[in-house]
């Protein structure tokens, strides 16, 4: 089956280019009703309308649901864990990374309601489990055997290039400025940090964890 090569395939949100704001994605598949595939993953609604998602050429079309259930067939080992006490806008923005870099699953340890902006939708396809504080949260990790990996350049931290990063584990990230609580680098095996080289004293949270994901997927993605 050939699919349509799509008109446009940038943009940050659903629809919409981040700086053109003109529409995104692809139109509907050519040659109406009668030229769309037998197949019930498409999303017989996008056929018709065109896909408009921020999603890559392979799921165009595809039903949320039928997304959702690919990428868990092929989900790396490591979670994403976030400390949420104030609100970070950089909880959504670690949460696209874990969808880009195919986390098994996201933990929001501490408010239950967090701010989705920097998510992108991408929590859509993402799963998302909450806890209510970091007690509960290390009991879950202790109970599924996933050793938790804190990051945060407190002292004692390893640079994480040269620390020990399992391939299954929870790699668990605080908030901007603050970093993780005394609670959290606790109840880590292991804390890590990003060397850096310039004169700032850290980075943007978002960032640190694109940076340590993607070591993780350097080491063990196949």
């Amino acid at each position: 089956m050939t699919r349509p090569v799509p008109a446009d395939a940038s943009g940050d949100r659903d629809g919409v280019d981040a700086e053109t704001q003109l529409p995104v994605g692809v139109g509907p598949w050519p040659g109406g009703p009668d030229a769309w595939p037998d197949d019930p993953r498409y999303d017989p609604q996008l056929l018709a309308d065109g896909d408009r998602r921020n999603v890559v050429d392979h799921y165009r079309y595809w039903r949320l649901e039928a997304i959702v259930a690919d990428l868990d067939e092929h989900r790396h080992p490591f979670h994403v864990a976030i400390e949420n006490w104030q609100h970070d806008m950089n909880i959504g923005s670690i949460v696209r990374s874990a969808n880009a870099f195919g986390a098994a699953e996201v933990h929001i340890v501490g408010r239950r309601r967090w701010n989705r902006r920097g998510a992108m939708v991408t929590d859509r396809y993402q799963h998302v489990r909450h806890h209510e504080d970091v007690a509960s949260f290390a009991a879950w990790a202790r109970e599924n055997d996933l050793p938790i990996v804190a990051v945060d350049n407190v002292p004692g931290s390893v640079p994480v290039d040269r620390a020990d990063l399992p391939e299954r584990a929870v790699l668990m990230f605080g908030q901007e400025g603050p970093g993780l609580s005394p609670e959290a680098v606790a109840a880590a095996s292991v804390v890590v940090e990003i060397t850096q080289y310039g004169s700032t004293r850290s980075i943007n949270a978002s960032a640190a964890g694109a940076v340590v994901m993607y070591e993780w997927c350097r080491r063990w993605a196949r």
